[in-house]
């Protein structure tokens, strides 16, 4: 018997749903996921049938950002790091760039590189239930998966300082208010909220939706000297003493080092 697959990819009278399917672990990105999500990012480019994709996390959460032990059992160097972090970038740039509609559905976690995908698409919807949070400092890492681009552009450039440097976590409420979240939907009617947006897209001129995304791009390489940027400091962070001490008390259930003081 075949191993279930830990990305579904699902395409329809125009419709392609991506699925995240490894809920035993909150749907968190190890390189499993990541190799087929680069498969299915790929065909849905290359598929001019498909005019809309919807980015949802299998039962009840969105995605909990990297797999920590598959982070901490990984044995790369500083050039391993940076070879992953450049080819994960061929997707993460595809995704952000592409020149039809992205819906993600968010229900329950998307925090570090989930947070990092939702902001990939360009209608987020998700439940009361939702939680956010740019968790990369708990780590001792820096935002990747585009998130230094995506996240500035969606809430501004300070907003999107005190959301890294603080890794706090926040609700569907304040995600909209920040401009990160479209809509909020009920538990049992988000998916189907979100197949309703995508199908309305079926419908309009595919010319007119590729122009206006790709005019919103960003231009003269902005996207790509970026993501090489967050490569170059990802990989750094992924071998200095305050990933591993971080990574190592998170995986036997201790606080992690650094957190945000509570409000008084």
């Amino acid at each position: 018997m075949s191993e279930p697959r830990s990305v579904l990819l699902d395409i329809k009278d125009g419709v392609a749903e991506l699925t995240l399917n490894q809920p035993e672990r909150r749907n968190a990105l190890d390189p499993a996921m990541r190799a087929q999500l680069a498969d299915a990012i790929v065909a849905v480019r290359r598929d001019r049938n498909v005019r809309v994709v919807i980015l949802i996390g299998s039962q009840g959460h969105f995605c909990a950002g990297g797999d920590l032990r598959a982070l901490a059992s990984a044995g790369l160097d500083n050039e391993g790091w940076l070879q992953r972090f450049q080819d994960m970038n061929d997707w993460v740039r595809d995704l952000i760039s592409l020149d039809r509609p992205v819906v993600a559905a968010v229900d329950g976690m998307a925090t570090g590189a989930g947070l990092s995908l939702a902001l990939m698409a360009d209608f987020v919807l998700a439940t009361p239930r939702a939680r956010f949070s740019a968790s990369f400092l708990h780590v001792g890492l820096v935002p990747d998966c585009g998130c230094l681009y995506t996240l500035p552009r969606a809430v501004g450039v300070q907003r999107a300082k005190e959301l890294m440097l603080s890794a706090r976590e926040f609700g569907a409420d304040e995600a909209q208010r920040l401009g990160i979240v479209t809509e909020i939907a009920a538990a049992d009617a988000l998916l189907a909220r979100a197949r309703a947006i995508a199908r309305s897209f079926v419908q309009a001129s595919p010319a007119a939706v590729s122009m206006i995304k790709r005019n919103l791009a960003p231009q003269g390489g902005e996207l790509a000297a970026l993501l090489d940027a967050e490569a170059q400091a990802q990989a750094m962070a992924m071998s200095t003493p305050g990933h591993r001490l971080a990574v190592n008390r998170l995986l036997e259930k201790q606080a992690p080092p650094y957190n945000w003081p509570a409000a008084t």
